[in-house]
């Protein structure tokens, strides 16, 4: 019987017991060694030895740099146990617009029998094996980890620096980004941003600069999408794929979609005043592209949060040509602070999240915007970047 190790005691590691159920887990958290309740042992990662283990399954959150990877002579991602199922296999990857953009495609595909999960919160133990069609919305992280697996079609978002404390630098963390096309099969597809048109792959390429050449290339006609901003090139890729697949272009059924909370989420206070809550920006480029949303407007930007390492100098270059005044939050707001004043933007240091709203709100007039789009994660405060848009907008509803 082959010996397999789970490296963290999560949501995908434990879908992984219905194929593994003599499995052990090993966990960071775990202080000494249990038997949960149902029945699976959990140890300390201190006490895994690669000498009784024949299969190790990685948690895609643990970096490179831990002891258990490093350790793991056997590893592999979640993705590799499923390499030879059936289902013809979307993986969604990028920076910004992975979730959005693998709802819209399963919103579009699911009377194909399509099943959409990864990143976007289904296992895929989880996920019905005889379902047609698989989209996965596909992490850098699972992708570093994935040997042996491959999409059939592969659609990659524009990638900006993100999860650097990861990947340890931007290199890697395109890397990880780019692999799945220099390994994928002639016959295959991938849709990738222009900048790595170059790549060696042998899959059909198709490159794309913006939502333009996007529309273009497979016929769209972008006057008869509802969305706009960011969300037009998560609309108008799902559509590829429905192009890609069965030659249809559905312009009622994806005006239709719903997009979630939390992603430029508008809401109205008390006197009318427009507030806006993109939490879901956790990185420097999500905040550039809800600031293009409102670039005619005065906005009161709350930024902050953790930012993961990475240089947002190029946020600021842009928040120049911005009318805008920052509110600092979070545990980068002094970093924050100090590139306001280098390139004279106006700003305001804040206790945090609730502070800013109140700060906001004294100075809020009718025709400007309260926008939370912090370009760095939750977890320095709260506990996702959902509980943070859901204090936001408490506190917005409170105001007199």
């Amino acid at each position: 019987m082959k010996r397999v190790s789970l490296f963290g005691y999560g949501k995908t590691t434990k879908a992984l017991t219905k194929l593994y159920p003599n499995a052990l887990f090993y966990d960071d958290k775990c202080i000494k060694p249990f038997i949960d309740e149902k029945g699976f042992k959990v140890k300390p990662s201190s006490e895994f030895n690669p000498s009784y283990s024949d299969l190790e399954i990685v948690s895609p959150g643990i970096p490179p740099k831990n002891a258990l990877i490093k350790k793991a002579k056997n590893l592999i991602s979640e993705y590799d146990v499923f390499a030879d199922t059936a289902p013809l296999k979307i993986w969604i990857s990028g920076t910004n617009g992975k979730t959005t953009t693998t709802q819209m495609m399963q919103h579009l595909l699911q009377e194909r029998g399509s099943a959409a999960g990864g990143n976007i919160g289904t296992p895929l133990a989880d996920m019905d094996k005889n379902a047609a069609i698989w989209i996965l919305e596909t992490s850098s992280f699972t992708i570093h980890y994935t040997k042996k697996a491959l999409p059939n079609i592969y659609i990659l978002l524009p990638i900006t620096p993100d999860h650097l404390s990861w990947h340890g630098d931007i290199d890697a963390y395109i890397s990880a980004k780019v692999k799945p096309v220099t390994m994928m099969r002639e016959g295959e597809v991938a849709i990738i941003p222009e900048a790595y048109k170059d790549i060696k792959t042998s899959a059909h390429l198709i490159t794309y600069n913006d939502e333009s050449d996007l529309a273009a290339y497979f016929g769209i006609n972008i006057e008869k999408i509802n969305f706009k901003g960011a969300f037009l090139i998560d609309a108008l890729l799902a559509m590829s794929v429905e192009k890609i697949l069965f030659d249809r272009t559905h312009y009622e059924k994806i005006n239709a979609f719903v997009i979630d909370p939390h992603r430029q989420e508008e809401l109205r206070d008390n006197k009318n005043r427009l507030w806006v809550n993109d939490t879901k920006a956790t990185n420097l480029d999500a905040t550039i592209a809800a600031l293009k949303r409102y670039k005619k407007q005065y906005v009161h930007l709350i930024l902050g949060g953790d930012d993961k390492g990475v240089d947002l100098n190029e946020l600021f270059i842009y928040l120049q040509n911005c009318n805008v005044k920052i509110y600092a939050i979070g545990s980068n707001k002094d970093k924050l602070c100090e590139l306001a004043k280098k390139y004279s933007i106006a700003f305001e240091i804040c206790k945090n999240l609730t502070d800013a709203v109140e700060r906001i709100d004294k100075q809020l007039h009718g025709n400007e915007i309260a926008l939370l789009s912090p370009a760095a994660a939750s977890l320095d405060e709260f506990t996702s970047y959902a509980h943070r848009g859901e204090v936001f907008k408490n506190k917005v509803k409170e105001l007199q």
